[in-house]
């Protein structure tokens, strides 16, 4: 059995200087609608998560730099992104979250729709919150509006499926084409 292919992070001031060389590319490895909303000027966006991932290939560049928010998706990855990829391959340490801190410029959107956890966290919110004003003002019986709010969460968390996720997912103002 072979080992996988381990990635080393980049860091991003030389992750910068090998784009702006055209020694390498950048690919975001994020959603779709976090790449529309703030990015990398130049990046190009693979979301892990949409079929063709895996056909990924350089096509004659010389290196590829993946990241995504904070790094920790491009660290999890790190073995089937080496795979997916026929360059030599880097990871940007620390993701977008690090080439920011650094003063490296980004492309931001802010008419695009903010990202589905912040969404969702708002949404699963809104409704605890609403459903304690409503047990103390209206009907105990609103308790249950809260109580199903985070078996909700506990079931999102344990099972990795969140139904109020897949119904955002659907609404319109999240409906963004990859760039």
């Amino acid at each position: 059995m072979t080992a996988l292919p381990q990635l080393a992070a980049i860091p991003p001031a030389e992750a910068m200087a090998l784009v702006e060389a055209g020694k390498a590319i950048l690919v975001d490895i994020r959603e779709p609608m976090e790449h529309a909303r703030e990015r990398i000027a130049g990046a190009r966006s693979q979301p892990l998560s949409k079929p063709g991932a895996e056909a990924l290939a350089a096509a004659g560049e010389p290196a590829v730099i993946f990241h995504c928010q904070s790094g920790n998706r491009t660290a999890t990855n790190a073995a089937r992104l080496g795979e997916i990829c026929t360059a030599d391959a880097y990871i940007l340490a620390g993701g977008l979250n690090a080439w920011k801190s650094a003063g490296l410029p980004v492309a931001i959107n802010r008419n695009a729709p903010i990202d589905l956890i912040r969404q969702i966290q708002i949404g699963t919110g809104s409704l605890a919150a609403l459903g304690a004003l409503l047990a103390l003002a209206v009907s105990p019986w609103f308790v249950l509006l809260s109580g199903f709010v985070g078996a909700g969460l506990v079931v999102a968390g344990a099972t990795g499926f969140c139904g109020m996720a897949r119904l955002l997912a659907k609404m319109p103002w999240n409906k963004v084409a990859a760039a």
